[in-house]
């Protein structure tokens, strides 16, 4: 059944909220900027009991912020940034419940199935979200690597997914040209991955009130879970609050 799952964004070391496509190593366009670290978001979400969230590092500088949160709720937040074969097992050693892997799964903007098997095989394809996250295309939603900016050749579809489910627990999908505008959410893509998923996945991008959730579970046929960033109150936003989003879960039987 569609949920609320929450999240953390870092960048340069701070919790933001940020227009996902802006993203460049010259910096992004912010909505939000937090005067708290990144422990007291994961200590309010553990008091919530609100789990599968994720924590995302966007860009370097993070390390401090990312083994902070992880220390203060251990198993409760999935880690997405950067993540290799060479360091994923490190994420979950410090407390990751689960990693999250886009860019490393592309070579010259090709998806590598043998990376993606090898990683899987390494941590486990219960300890695997693959994010595919993406832009709309005239071809439909291709993955987008790089922080976004980069356009892959792999189209999300059937077929896709279905390849892809064996090897992973979860999928994690931001609509890059939606995410940080509060500007509604992508009703078609959403749709899309209800009718083709068949492992928990979250959608972000564009969610701006309460009323985001129900559409995400009449689009998915509750299949879809769906995170809210700009517009939730403890992120700045005024659309919707933390609590009436707790309330959606319980109201969901969650």
């Amino acid at each position: 059944m569609t949920r609320f799952r929450p999240c953390i964004d870092l960048h340069q070391g701070v919790v933001k909220q940020i227009v996902g496509g802006s993203l460049t190593d010259g910096g992004a366009t912010t909505n939000f900027v937090s005067d708290r670290g990144s422990a007291h978001y994961a200590n309010l979400f553990k008091t919530k009991n609100l789990t599968g969230g994720h924590l995302i590092s966007l860009g370097p500088n993070n390390q401090t912020a990312v083994a902070d949160a992880l220390a203060v709720y251990p198993l409760g937040l999935q880690y997405g940034g950067g993540v290799t074969m060479d360091n994923a097992a490190d994420f979950l050693d410090a407390g990751a419940s689960q990693v999250i892997v886009t860019s490393y799964l592309f070579e010259n903007q090709k998806f590598s199935w043998h990376r993606l098997a090898d990683i899987s095989r390494l941590i486990g394809p219960d300890k695997l979200v693959i994010d595919l996250s993406c832009r709309k295309t005239k071809s439909g939603w291709q993955v987008a690597a790089d922080r976004w900016q980069t356009i892959t050749e792999t189209l999300i579809d059937r077929r896709l997914i279905e390849q892809l489910q064996p090897y992973c627990a979860e999928f994690l999908v931001h609509s890059a040209d939606m995410e940080g505008l509060q500007a509604g959410i992508d009703a078609d893509l959403v749709r899309l991955l209800g009718d083709i998923v068949d492992i928990p996945t979250t959608y972000a991008g564009g969610a701006r009130s309460l009323a985001d959730l129900e559409q995400v579970k009449q689009l998915s046929k509750g299949k879809i879970d769906l995170t809210i960033g700009s517009a939730l109150d403890i992120f700045g936003g005024n659309g919707v609050t933390l609590d009436e989003c707790v309330q959606w879960n319980s109201t969901q039987g969650l």
